[in-house]
């Protein structure tokens, strides 16, 4: 089976599938930094700098993939919907699924998307797909369901001519975890230090999920509190690894630029091990799991959904489609993490203080007395 890997990033759709014994035949990618990623990782593949500049997709390809741009759709952009100025480009998609009738589609985009203007991303794209003959289905999916301490809800849709998309996305059910308690002296907490007036994203023994901006302006990773005081954020290796990538999946250029990029390029990717699984049900469809339904209106769109001829029918469906063993993100610390600055703490807790959010019992007190970085001396 052939893969394209439209707005590619650093191809974690390509990767997962590749994984599950795809071939990628083209890529598309806009990013400069992000198409020197995939021309070291996919050598000899066909690799385009514009989606729109494709006016067909070749006959061979089986499955377009596409994690199309979110920033005008997540609720750290600028809100300005699916016909925004970055999202827009999804409209090249169609324009190339006409000319070539693909048989898949699989998209992936941010979870934000189903509230934003009443979810109107979701009516556009599924009626774009039902205009043009395809069934449909979406889940929002967790990273963390697949043995990673992410915790990273993303909107996973898959359309197609060929397979019904209920027997990729609705065939697996993992049992949901007991939340761990927020206890600080046992429990590492990841949040968002660039945050501090909302969306601090707490999250226990884990992170929440990389994404490519921040309040503040700054690309970077959460940071993690652990239960010996340090208050330490990941490297770019390690983030690496929490998206499922190889470590030193983006390293192809030392340079302080591609470096500088890369937090932009993993916060901006499909994670593997949910491409994987996506394309794993596609090579052998499951079988459909009696979940809850009732028909779906207009209006907000729930967090599964599918549409068929018949209609379309909302779905109870947690975001955990598989139960692997999660390991605490202390097993993802070493020697490469580092700890967060004075100013980026000290900035946080201001925040913080200043905002009205609540937060855990004892947890401001723990920043403030975290260890903090050596004072450099003046020699006299």
């Amino acid at each position: 089976m052939i893969v394209a890997g439209l707005f590619a990033g650093i191809g974690g759709f390509e990767l997962g599938f590749s994984q599950s014994g795809f071939a990628t035949r083209l890529l598309a990618e806009i990013d400069p930094l992000a198409r020197t990623v995939l021309a070291d990782r996919f050598p000899g593949v066909e690799l385009h700098a514009d989606v729109g500049s494709l006016d067909v997709i070749p006959p061979e390809v089986t499955v377009v993939t596409a994690g199309f741009p979110c920033q005008n759709l997540s609720m750290a952009g600028d809100k300005s919907g699916i016909h925004g100025p970055k999202s827009g480009v999804i409209a090249s998609l169609f324009e190339l699924i006409k000319a070539s009738r693909v048989p898949t589609v699989v998209i992936e985009n941010v979870y934000f998307m189903l509230q934003l203007y009443s979810g109107g991303a979701m009516e556009w794209l599924t009626e774009q797909f039902e205009d043009l003959g395809y069934s449909w289905a979406y889940r929002v999916v967790n990273t963390m369901a697949f043995g990673l301490p992410h915790r990273r809800r993303r909107v996973y849709f898959v359309a197609s001519r060929e397979i019904d998309p209920r027997t990729v996305l609705f065939a697996d059910d993992g049992s949901t975890p007991d939340t761990p308690s927020l206890d600080l002296k046992t429990n590492a907490v990841g949040f968002y230090w660039t945050e501090g007036r909302s969306g601090v994203g707490f999250t226990v023994d884990g992170i929440p999920p990389l994404k490519a901006g921040s309040a503040i302006g700054i690309a970077s990773a959460p940071a993690v509190l652990f239960p010996d005081g340090e208050v330490l954020m990941p490297s770019l290796p390690a983030c690496e690894r929490l998206q499922g990538f190889p470590t030193g999946w983006t390293a192809v250029q030392e340079n302080e630029s591609h470096r500088r990029s890369g937090w932009r390029m993993v916060g901006n990717a499909v994670s593997v091990p949910v491409a994987r699984w996506v394309a794993g049900r596609i090579r052998v469809p499951g079988t459909v799991l009696d979940f809850p339904t009732t028909p779906l209106h207009r209006g907000r769109w729930p967090n599964a959904a599918w549409g068929t001829t018949t209609g379309r029918t909302r779905v109870l469906a947690g975001d955990m489609p598989i139960s692997a063993p999660t390991p605490p993100i202390a097993a993802f610390r070493d020697s490469t993490w580092s700890r967060l600055s004075d100013r980026a703490l000290d900035g946080f807790v201001r925040r913080a203080r200043e905002g009205r959010l609540k937060m855990p019992e004892g947890f401001l007190e723990a920043l403030e007395n975290a260890p903090r970085k050596p004072r450099k001396t003046t020699a006299t």
